[in-house]
């Protein structure tokens, strides 16, 4: 079907409150200690504010999938706006950590409503490499929204902790463009390949899920590390991990190139090794300001991984199911997203922020090894 440069705008600016999900209150959570003084385990506490969103979409994503699927694309994305605009600016007036992580909870309930029609308007829309094109230009797109969005939660941060959440009603001004500019797809276009190749996505899922545990460590460590461990403001902090959307956006665009050249699992290893190299790096930083070279590394890999790992999801799964998929592919994200910090919490109490990111990235490149060894060797034999 032809889509208008309104329509495709519009879509662009809905992807972008996916990436605005966590990023606008990233630098707030190192301010969480001094607010909440005599809350036990906040440094944990604090952390799941950004994860329990993540926890939100993982359990709910694959029966939204199937609800959602019942209901017009225009009439769901209204909903999912709505909810995200109103449960997001809670922490404007919220106290208490337990109503704040609640409201984050229902946050992740719109999160999830928008991202799964979001992912699944760009298959019924696109196809094939104007598919993979426009892919890379949505990432890239949300990626610099997701830059304005850190560098100004940083800003407002600074004057006060509270301030970022305001980020969030910006979903209200989005409303009138959905109702006018969605086209519902009466014929939503697929390839003959897409049928094809509609085989078992439990493989992508599993991808996706380590994926975002690995990537996800950016967002929920690297704060702490720069503010606690190097005395970064918040405004330097969301400046530095600014620089990663930028290449974040940059890695985004490169995917349609890789794709001429690899198939969908080269580039997903191609991508975790430049997340490992990051990773490496970030543990030899000894001065805060190196983090702008370091940043721009852990940046540009998840740039290409993020969107492979959906084009991929949505050149295998049947366009009747596009819905139902995109909300199995959401939940694994997220639920990557969730056991993240989780997960690796341990290892950062054991070892040290900084002394971690050696580890993990050594750990990394080990397993990448093993699986191109698997891939070449085995797989092949």
């Amino acid at each position: 079907m032809r889509v208008s440069n309104a329509t495709k705008t519009t879509l662009l600016l809905l992807a972008m409150t996916t990436m605005m999900s966590n990023v606008a209150i990233i630098t707030s959570l190192p301010h969480f200690s001094d607010h909440f003084p005599h809350q036990e385990h906040i440094g944990f506490l604090s952390r799941m504010m950004i994860t329990v969103p993540s926890l939100s979409i993982a359990l709910l994503a694959p029966f939204l999938g199937h609800f959602l699927a019942r209901f017009s694309r225009r009439a769901t994305l209204g909903a999912g706006l709505l909810l995200f605009s109103v449960a997001g600016s809670a922490g404007l007036y919220l106290d208490g950590m337990e109503a704040m992580l609640l409201s984050r909870a229902l946050f992740g309930v719109a999160v999830g409503i928008l991202m799964i029609v979001t992912t699944s308007l760009v298959g019924d829309y696109f196809t094939s490499d104007e598919r993979h094109r426009y892919m890379g230009l949505q990432s890239a797109f949300s990626s610099f929204g997701g830059l304005l969005l850190l560098i100004g939660g940083g800003v407002l941060s600074d004057m006060a902790w509270r301030y970022p959440f305001g980020i969030y009603l910006i979903g209200l001004a989005y409303l009138p463009l959905v109702w006018r500019f969605i086209v519902e797809p009466r014929h939503p276009n697929v390839s003959i390949q897409d049928d094809e190749e509609n085989k078992n996505l439990l493989g992508i899922y599993l991808l996706a899920f380590v994926l975002m545990l690995v990537f996800y460590v950016l967002p929920t460590q690297m704060p702490f590390l720069m503010i606690n461990h190097f005395g970064a403001s918040g405004k330097l902090t969301g400046a530095i991990i600014a620089m990663a959307f930028v290449f974040n956006a940059l890695g985004a665009l490169t995917f349609s190139t890789l794709k001429k050249h690899f198939d969908f699992m080269q580039i997903y290893i191609i991508g975790m090794a430049v997340i490992a190299t990051g990773f490496v790096l970030i543990g030899l930083v000894r001065d805060v300001y190196f983090f702008f070279l370091t940043s721009p590394v852990m940046g540009f890999g998840g740039g290409i991984l993020m969107t492979n790992i959906t084009a991929w999801m949505l050149h295998k799964a049947h366009h009747k199911k596009r819905v139902r998929s995109s909300g199995y592919l959401s939940s694994a994200l997220f639920m990557g997203q969730f056991f993240s910090p989780i997960l690796f919490y341990p290892a950062v109490a054991a070892l040290g922020v900084q002394h971690f990111f050696t580890v993990a990235g050594a750990a990394l490149f080990v397993l990448i090894g093993l699986a191109v060894f698997i891939r070449r060797f085995v797989l092949e034999a």
